[in-house]
């Protein structure tokens, strides 16, 4: 059979079941008597106290969001603690997940379902809701996200495979295509950069070692003195509205302000420059097509049905069942 014949059959049935298993997931899954319909109220109330004293969460969720769907799909294998698997190693162990942070909030939150509702809202769920409303608190499109997923029960750091912030555009591509996404939901998707953080070591190989003119004369005089100083130092990723969900971020990498490699490249890639353009003076756009991607990215290879478990634990697989003997 031809390649491309070939290629083409096992991307429209790869497509067709993630149709399938996305019409299983629904806006207000928990909303009936039988299951919790506390449960989207209890996630929000409680990112909005975190969030009411730390706006860096929003930054942290959409990491973890991200981290968590890209690898093996949004089941919450992340949430996963080494000491916790049979071989004592998990995805937290994989080098890129190093800075993911906010799993106490995680924790926090499963416990007060647990307390409400037990064994009934997934892990997966609460980082899918409490993204959707980090997002929306600091300024985001507030949106509707269904739920239904459940839990993995797998967690391998050899599974982590996530695009670093010196790849290429088309490598950036490929990588996001393999995933489902076309070149605008990717571009939507590196938007959440706009409350995002890196730190000088990232940075200082690719963006400081030499002024090549893509990034602003200012900001790199700036930058290569603070990172010079302490290449531990924090950075944000967008230098103008760093705690805000807006198109900021895109007005700053026409300025060639962006920090990241990636993140200045498509500015000035001819297949994703366009799209930069038009985020940038159309807020609105940037706005629906972030919360749009953000909906698509939360149907990334999900778990629903019989399929894996609702953890008690986000942080541990649950027990197998006690066989009673008769």
């Amino acid at each position: 059979m031809d390649k491309k014949i070939l290629f083409l059959f096992f991307f429209c049935i790869t497509l067709h079941l993630a149709t399938i298993v996305s019409a299983q997931l629904q806006v207000g899954f928990y909303n009936t008597k039988a299951r919790c319909p506390a449960a989207e109220t209890i996630v929000r109330d409680t990112v909005r106290s975190r969030f009411s004293s730390d706006r860096t969460i929003t930054a942290a969720l959409l990491r973890m969001y991200f981290h968590d769907c890209f690898v093996r799909g949004c089941d919450a294998s992340l949430l996963i603690d080494s000491k916790n698997t049979k071989n004592k190693k998990s995805e937290k162990d994989a080098g890129a997940n190093g800075s993911v942070r906010g799993y106490e909030l995680i924790d926090q939150i499963k416990s007060k379902l647990e307390a409400t509702c037990p064994n009934t809202v997934s892990c997966a769920d609460i980082i899918a809701l409490a993204t959707r409303d980090a997002v929306a608190l600091a300024g985001g499109l507030g949106y509707s996200i269904p739920t239904g997923r459940r839990d993995g029960l797998v967690s391998d750091p050899s599974q982590v495979n996530l695009p670093g912030p010196s790849i290429t555009v088309p490598q950036a591509i490929q990588t996001f295509q393999s995933k489902g996404f076309n070149v605008n939901e990717m571009v939507s998707l590196l938007g959440g950069h706009t409350v995002g953080i890196t730190h000088c070591s990232f940075i200082q190989g690719d963006r400081l070692s030499t002024a090549d003119g893509s990034m602003d004369t200012k900001l790199f005089s700036s930058l290569k003195k603070t990172c010079s100083a302490n290449g531990g130092s924090p950075v944000f990723l967008d230098q103008n509205t760093s705690f805000v969900v807006d198109n900021s971020f895109y007005k700053q990498l026409r300025l060639k302000k962006g920090i990241l490699k990636i993140d200045q490249l498509l500015e000035s890639d001819r297949s994703t420059a366009g799209i930069v353009t038009n985020f940038a003076s159309n807020p609105k756009a940037f706005q629906q097509a972030f919360a749009n991607a953000l909906i698509k990215l939360g149907n990334t290879q999900v778990l629903v049905g019989k399929s894996g478990e609702i953890r008690k634990n986000c942080r541990a697989f649950n027990p197998p069942p006690k066989i009673t003997k008769k």
